[in-house]
């Protein structure tokens, strides 16, 4: 079924994982990385998980998932070994209006979570709907060598450039065309080697020689 991709802020929201295994730590990481409030039901947890208890980042329910356990939570993510006990609790949650994933069956859920490259503010995301890990892991893997930090902190030089760059360049096809430009350069390598002053004096320069032109 074709999905409508959105990035959604969980900041401070209430987010529930039923599961405590390795699956279900990695969901609790990026819960935890997008400021998410979570809550853990399992009989046990790995060790990551157990540290993260007594660091007090997560409350853990220390027992089998039980009826009505996804109420009054945003977010449901449903990561146990049983396919019984995911569905049940992923109808529960959606039936209490939560935005439910199963990891082992995205389609009993009504979201998904793909795989993402974060750096700042880039963010790529990669899903194969479930059906091929193994593919969404290779990509990842490629797309980390091909774009890399460098390219987070591009965007922070873009973002001080870009009223000027729209003072001076009126449409959005100039526009476009000035940053593919800078991208062509040398900025991209300048700040894989650690030259951020150099990249952004580039940048700059570029900005000079439009302003010149217009």
């Amino acid at each position: 079924m074709p999905c409508y991709p959105i990035n959604l802020q969980i900041d401070g929201r209430s987010c529930m994982v039923v599961g405590g295994g390795s699956v279900a730590q990695r969901k609790v990481g990026a819960l935890l990385a997008a400021g998410g409030m979570v809550t853990v039901v399992s009989p046990a947890l790995t060790k990551q998980l157990a540290s993260l208890v007594e660091d007090k980042s997560i409350i853990h329910i220390a027992r089998s998932y039980q009826q009505g356990d996804v109420n009054g939570f945003f977010i449901v993510i449903c990561a146990t070994d049983s396919n019984a006990v995911n569905k049940w609790a992923a109808e529960e949650g959606m039936g209490a209006g939560a935005l439910v994933n199963v990891t082992d069956a995205p389609e009993l859920g009504n979201f998904s979570v793909p795989s993402q490259i974060s750096h700042g503010d880039l963010l790529l995301t990669i899903s194969t709907g479930g059906k091929s890990p193994a593919l969404a892991k290779k990509l990842r893997e490629e797309l980390e060598e091909r774009y890399g930090p460098e390219y987070g902190i591009y965007l922070e030089l873009v973002a001080k450039a870009r009223e000027q760059i729209k003072e001076q360049l009126s449409t959005v096809k100039e526009r476009e065309s000035f940053w593919r430009r800078t991208l062509d350069q040398e900025v991209i390598i300048l700040l894989k080697e650690g030259k951020i002053k150099e990249a952004e004096a580039k940048i700059k320069n570029a900005i000079g020689c439009t302003r010149t032109q217009s």
